[in-house]
């Protein structure tokens, strides 16, 4: 009598904790299925801490996968060894645990960042789906184990796999673009996965050539088919012209409206500049191109757009070596910190020589200060002077660059009374002077200068007397 009432009290213990389990995996879901309604993504970007601590997700997520792919080893295992079917348990708990951990990071990180997008979506969702996949795997596996219900968790589990798979695969999206399977897949087998949008018919365009490729690379990371900042997308022109959350970021023949163009111009300090996250800057020839399409009007189609030099106009001429400045390291760190402006090496090489960058103090950077660089002039092969304070003066300066290749001085105050000074520049083949006050009459005394062949002369009185602006001296003139 008394052993029948105690093991009537077990079975009593055993049908709560079974219902409680089944409850608390009840209530769990029913959680899980309204926090995105409750953190709604909304591609605004929210509190520093949010994006601080969902920059783990990345790391976090690779513990509950790895625990779940070794999970039916251990069940399949623990058939013939009980001890790993304890372990297997354990190891399904623990992958529900910081599966939920995880999972909640991931959200912050897409509400903290305001990444929106359809991928970022199914990956959301996916995540979700998975954490109650694994909710009702932990209480179904006991009655499994006791030899009850001997199809329910092994076919929860394999379900629970799957969407691991899908779901690990749209995260996979989310880092390294919606095509990162098939963007070296054979022919045939890529043929079989067609992007949804499509620029085929811009084929041998100066958008396809030039414009794309650059927002490919610098750009369509964050704004493209997996991401979506601000609801912009940039990855076809459809929706690059589309625009997003803030409007249209192309206002065709108008660059200095265009929001594209302002945000990478911005300082890089600016909270606004693109691209954005330490990503790599666009060069500023890359803005130049921008630019001069945008002020022909922006065409998907057109094949030849003045200011942006064809294949052939653009093969590089063997580059003259320049000196060796290692000794003076120091001098240019010295120089650097008093004058704001940077020295910046071409590459590990020497004498591929420096590059002259003044974007971080280009207001308050003016001929005296670009006269101090002089000491350092036969080793700069290049100089950003843009949007400075620099006047004609400084011609007379950069007449002692000998080995410049690169002149950049769109933007300024220059009026071209001085540009014959450049002729002694036998190494220069491009110049900007874009948004000057130069004439055609102010580039005569540049036509001696054979190896200059891209001037760029958009928005300055000489442009209106051009049949191009770029290409070579002669056809800008």
């Amino acid at each position: 009598m008394a052993a029948h009432k105690f093991f009537g009290a077990i079975r009593n213990l055993r049908i709560r904790t079974v219902t409680s389990q089944w409850l608390w995996t009840v209530g769990l879901t029913a959680t899980l299925l309204v926090l995105p309604f409750i953190i709604r993504l909304d591609g605004r970007q929210h509190m520093d801490w949010l994006q601080f601590v969902g920059r783990f997700h990345p790391s976090l997520v690779h513990l509950p996968i790895g625990m779940l792919v070794l999970l039916p080893v251990l069940e399949l295992a623990g058939m013939t060894r009980l001890g790993l079917r304890d372990a297997a348990g354990f190891v399904l708990t623990l992958a529900l645990a910081t599966g939920a951990v995880t999972g909640v990071v991931g959200i912050f990180l897409a509400y903290g960042s305001g990444i929106v997008g359809a991928t970022v979506t199914r990956h959301m969702w996916g995540g979700i789906l998975l954490l109650i996949e694994l909710l009702v795997c932990v209480a179904a596996r006991p009655a499994w184990v006791s030899g009850q219900g001997q199809r329910i968790y092994p076919a929860l589990l394999a379900i629970s796999l799957l969407t691991l798979t899908w779901t690990a695969h749209q995260g996979g999206s989310l880092t390294h673009g919606s095509d990162y399977l098939t963007r070296y897949a054979p022919g045939p087998l890529k043929r079989l996965f067609p992007p949804a949008a499509s620029d085929s018919a811009y084929v041998g365009s100066v958008y396809a050539r030039h414009i794309h490729p650059i927002l490919d690379a610098k750009c369509v990371g964050c704004h493209g088919a997996s991401k979506e900042h601000a609801e912009l997308r940039l990855d076809f022109y459809e929706f690059l012209m589309k625009g997003g959350k803030d409007g249209a970021v192309i206002a065709a023949r108008n660059p200095d409206r265009s929001l594209l163009l302002q945000r990478v111009t911005l300082s890089p300090t600016d909270k606004h500049f693109m691209p954005a996250e330490g990503r790599t800057p666009l060069t500023a020839d890359e803005v130049a191109a921008l630019r001069a399409w945008i002020l022909a009007g922006a065409s998907p189609s057109a094949t030849s757009i003045p200011g942006i030099a064809t294949a052939a106009e653009n093969m590089d001429l063997p580059l003259q070596p320049v000196g060796d400045y290692s000794n003076l390291m120091n001098e240019i760190h010295q120089m650097q910190v008093s004058e704001g402006a940077k020295l910046v090496a071409v590459s590990a090489t020497p004498s591929d020589g420096l590059i002259l960058r003044t974007i971080d103090v280009a207001s308050k950077f003016d001929d005296a200060q670009l006269a101090r660089f002089q000491q350092f002039a036969p080793f700069i092969v290049e100089a950003e002077l843009g949007h400075t304070a620099v006047g004609d003066d400084c011609l007379d300066t950069l007449s002692k660059f000998t080995n410049l290749r690169a002149l950049h001085l769109e933007g300024t105050s220059v009026t071209g009374r001085s540009l014959g000074k450049l002729s002694s520049l036998s190494q220069l083949t491009y110049l900007n002077l874009s948004g000057t006050k130069v004439t055609s009459d102010a580039l005569a005394p540049l036509k001696g200068m054979p190896i200059l062949r891209h001037v760029y002369l958009f928005d300055t009185p000489a442009e209106a007397t051009s049949p191009a602006t770029n290409n070579t001296l002669g056809s800008a003139q």
